[in-house]
């Protein structure tokens, strides 16, 4: 797919194309999750009453794990039988990070066998009495009718449940309640970063999606504009970094329904050429907003298409319920491997707050970070590690002990010299011994250049938070690259050496410059050798 994405580079990535406004976002959480429609598996044959055929009455298979479950029906369960169900309930929530979405009537295997009225209102009163049990609440997120080979209405439920803080109120800033109160009562928090659409800014746009490592992306297309250059370029990005993205259409209150339409289908145009090869999915309701969010964790080709309006608020509750049901788009086992590792946290920003001192932002990539942990930070330009400590972590706006593996928060260092951070660092254990380079190489894919990609050729490099001036030193077995052609390439940064490791992705860049690849072999180098390469 590499080779195709150049396509939307080609021509598209000039300054002068018009603006368009990219965003990112962030949904914390594990797990995933399958929705109630356009489901496979076996089919059966069957009319409505109304003489319609019915859709497949099958959902994929109950997985192990995630946080889906099937349940045919939980009408007044035993004791033993209910603590049971609790547990299983547990264990959903902790898969989905604090949510879990229940399909009643639903078996095992995915057949939508449906229940009664009376069945499943006896149900629901079961999955109250559970959810209360842990401390979660549940709400019901839709109801679909199946009428196979029967002639009593019955119906299958979808259930979202959802831990709850303790003495959680009615979160909303009309009490007058700060932003730390609100972030400390919520269950579940989405966090956006607002990244620049004009190609001007195009390197602020690349270090949030290379650095803040966002679970997933919203592009974000103006409804009388239509598609720009930089939408497509930005597109682009969001493909070669495999960033899953949905779309949403704004303005539809300046423009004419024709108009919507019209970049509507443009969109979906775009979406659908080989360079993309993702499925539209236009949302126009409630059921289709919560099929969206579900099929969106499910398929990365699945590209949600929202149309809206900020001013009027049309359709802005679809927007609303599409990120309330969207599920967390990473497994709990993958972050309990990351907890496992050595701790590395990348340094993002960098502040200085009044009676606290130097403060860091970023994001923990690896391990457990704890309040009082002693650290080292570099490297520093002349490649060494200096010693630190962590006086206190905040995260989404409250103080918080510990720090996990995936979470992004900001880490207060006391009195620690800011002259000596910038962002690209790492925070990483002393006991990781970490090695540091200046050459190192990659395999890439050039995605888009005007003439020929050549040795001497100087680039801006992102891998991760590292944004660095390269030169490409050697092309392996070929004298220059073309657009859409692939080498190992060594370069060599030109100002301090970073903290790189094999299989991070690589993106660079220069004007119109395109391409990305992964990093094959870093070069490590001590810190005497790196003072000596850049002239210290």
């Amino acid at each position: 797919m590499d080779s195709r994405v150049s396509e939307l580079f080609g021509g598209c990535c000039r300054p002068g194309g018009g603006p368009a406004v990219g965003g990112t976002l962030k949904a914390r959480g594990a797990g995933s999750t399958s929705g109630c429609g356009g489901s496979k598996g076996k089919k059966k044959n069957g009319r409505n009453r109304g003489g319609k055929a019915n859709n497949p009455p099958y959902l994929p298979p109950e997985a192990e794990d995630g946080n889906i479950e099937y349940k045919l029906k939980l009408v007044n369960p035993s004791q033993y039988r209910f603590e049971h169900l609790v547990t299983q309930m547990k264990w959903r929530l902790q898969e989905g990070r604090g949510e879990a979405v229940y399909q009643i009537g639903v078996e095992d295997n995915g057949l939508l066998v449906g229940l009664a009225e009376e069945e499943m209102r006896a149900s629901l009163k079961t999955l109250h009495r559970m959810a209360e049990k842990v401390g979660a609440d549940i709400t019901v997120l839709r109801e679909r009718e199946v009428d196979y080979d029967s002639d009593m209405p019955r119906k299958i439920t979808e259930v979202l449940v959802r831990k709850v803080p303790d003495n959680q109120q009615v979160v909303n800033y009309s009490d007058s309640r700060t932003a730390e109160e609100i972030c400390e009562s919520s269950s579940k928090m989405i966090t956006f970063i607002d990244l620049a659409g004009h190609h001007k800014y195009l390197h602020t746009t690349i270090f949030g999606l290379t650095s803040y490592c966002p679970d997933c992306a919203l592009l974000l297309v103006s409804a009388n504009t239509g598609i720009a250059g930089t939408t497509r370029e930005h597109l682009g990005l969001a493909l070669a970094l495999k960033v899953p993205f949905f779309i949403v259409v704004s303005k539809i209150d300046l423009c004419a329904k024709t108009t919507v339409e019209r970049t509507v289908r443009q969109l979906e145009r775009v979406l659908k050429q080989p360079g993309c090869h993702k499925v539209p999915m236009l949302v126009t309701s409630e059921d289709d907003a919560v099929t969206a969010a579900q099929q969106f964790a499910q398929s990365p080709n699945v590209t949600p298409i929202f149309t809206l309006s900020s001013v009027s608020g049309e359709s802005l509750d679809l927007l609303k319920v599409f990120l309330n049901i969207l599920p967390p788009l990473t497994n709990s086992k993958e972050q309990e491997e990351l907890m496992q590792q050595l701790t590395e946290f990348q340094v993002d920003e960098i502040y200085t707050v009044p009676e606290v001192g130097t403060v860091v932002g970023g994001t923990l990539s690896s391990g457990i970070c704890r309040e009082g942990d002693q650290l080292v930070v570099g490297p520093t330009d002349d490649g060494c590690f200096l010693e630190l400590r962590v006086c206190s972590i905040q995260r989404n706006r409250s103080a918080c002990r510990v720090l996990r593996a995936g979470q992004a928060a900001t880490l207060a260092l006391g009195d620690f010299d800011r002259a000596l951070l910038r962002k690209g660092m790492v925070m990483v254990s002393p006991e990781m011994n970490p090695t540091i380079c200046s050459v190192f190489e990659a395999e890439i894919v050039l995605l888009f250049h005007a003439t020929t990609f050549r040795r001497g050729f100087q680039v801006t490099v992102h891998v991760g938070n590292v944004r660095q001036t390269a030169v490409v030193e050697k092309i392996h077995a070929k004298d220059k690259l073309r657009t859409g052609e692939k080498a190992v390439v060594r370069f060599r940064f030109l100002k301090h050496p970073e903290y790189l490791k094999v299989g991070a992705k690589l993106l660079f860049r220069e004007g119109v410059t395109k391409g990305i690849g992964h990093v094959t072999d870093v070069q490590a180098i001590t810190a005497g050798e790196a003072q000596a390469n850049m002239g210290f």
